[in-house]
């Protein structure tokens, strides 16, 4: 795994500062379940629920449209993309939120194109995450300009980076297996060939130190639903360089886009900086439940994060593959090549998937035969990942996947 990213160290051996006992009381955990699938949908952060029920009784309820200006709704978006730029290495002013992540991958990769428009290639990987791909075929379609979306294994990206290509769009962390690619080395390749970056870090921000301004990332997009604990259908942030920030054209030019949305100007002029990627309305009851599971990450040191999934993932391989034989690691075997997760290949992957969850251990299952487990230290520690690895052996040792009521596939999975 060549292209694999090494996690920083810790210098002089100092000793970690965060607290994770404290975090796991900082969440609604059910009682019994063992949440291996923070790397779908985070738990909810106990002061998110208290803070939504604020904005809807003492916001929407009292101040009611006056919200837009008396409780600075207007300026989230911008507020709360610095608290993400943070997270991820951002200099001020280059990440705004707003929107889904796929409209945010539309966003940058539009961007990109336009800003090489002898280009014709988008280059990607099969490891990235499907939505990706979706959004950036469409794109080239109603271009209507002979673009191409190039796919290729993971370990051939950094060989088939040529001069044909305009984008190198990658998800840094590989949604399936966990495989991570180093920025900073495949962005430095794609520059030295005149193509720009887009990085899709959904399953980065919250589970590793990013510095996208160190890498040299141009653009990069990501969802808060993850690892960042936000709720379902949080809102997605985009973060575009200070090398192009002022000049990037937004392909989708939305009326919170515009330089002065509230002079109803009938022709498009983008807004200053990185406020020209705001699409739509802010959803602001979402923003609430995000502005507070941020909260947890003024109290958290990455890098000790990010030691700790990887002695949990660590555990969680050792206690399964000595108890489950039959289950094949797919996720990388070094820690510091892989993500947040760990997955395994099993032949019977979805019903016993479902047994797992039916028993409490709630992680998930990627087509065609993946189970896959979130590694999230803010709520998790090694005794978890010992009980999931014997719940899970009692289930393959009995056979329980073939039990009828795990077999029916339902819409997600």
């Amino acid at each position: 795994m060549g292209d694999a990213c090494s996690s920083p160290q810790r210098s002089g051996g100092a000793r970690p500062t965060t607290d994770f006992t404290r975090t796991r009381a900082l969440f609604h955990l059910p009682e019994g379940v063992i949440y291996l699938d923070g790397n779908s949908l985070g738990p909810l952060p106990l002061a998110a629920r208290e803070r939504v029920a604020r904005l809807l009784r003492d916001e929407w309820g009292e101040m009611l449209i006056r919200g837009w200006n008396d409780a600075g709704w207007m300026d989230q978006p911008g507020r709360i993309g610095e608290r993400i730029g943070r997270l991820i290495g951002a200099p001020a002013g280059t990440v705004v939120m707003g929107d889904t992540l796929s409209i945010k991958v539309y966003q940058a990769v539009a961007a990109a194109l336009e800003m090489r428009p002898e280009r014709r290639v988008i280059l990607s990987d099969h490891g990235n995450f499907p939505s990706d791909l979706y959004m950036a075929d469409g794109l080239i379609r109603s271009l209507g300009r002979s673009h191409e979306v190039r796919l290729v294994a993971p370990e051939e990206v950094a060989d088939a980076i040529d001069r044909n290509v305009a984008v190198l769009m990658l998800t840094e962390v590989d949604y399936r297996t966990g495989r991570l690619h180093d920025m900073a080395r495949l962005t430095e390749a794609a520059h030295a060939a005149g193509a720009l970056t887009v990085w899709d870090l959904a399953h980065s921000v919250g589970a590793l130190p990013i510095d996208v301004r160190a890498a040299g990332a141009d653009f990069a997009v990501g969802c808060t639903y993850k690892f960042l604990n936000a709720g379902p259908g949080a809102p997605a942030f985009i973060y575009v360089s200070p090398d192009h920030i002022d000049h990037v054209r937004p392909a989708l030019s939305g009326w919170l886009g515009h330089d002065a949305p509230f002079a109803f100007d009938l022709d498009y002029r983008s807004g200053p900086g990185i406020e020209r990627m705001r699409v739509g309305t802010p959803p602001i009851i979402a923003f609430a439940a995000l502005d507070a599971a941020l909260d947890i990450w003024d109290e958290v040191e990455i890098d000790d994060v990010r030691a700790r999934s990887m002695e949990l993932g660590e555990r969680l391989i050792a206690e399964v593959e000595t108890r489950c034989p039959d289950l094949v690691l797919v996720s990388p075997r070094q820690a510091e090549e892989r993500g947040s997760q760990v997955s395994f290949r099993f032949e019977h992957a979805w019903p016993t998937m479902q047994a797992l969850i039916d028993r409490g251990v709630i992680g998930d299952f990627r087509a065609p035969d993946v189970m896959r487990f979130g590694i999230a230290p803010l709520y998790l520690d090694a005794a978890d990942m010992v009980r999931a690895a014997e719940i899970l052996t009692e289930i393959v040792a009995e056979r329980q996947w073939e039990l009828p009521q795990y077999q029916e596939r339902r819409a997600v999975t």
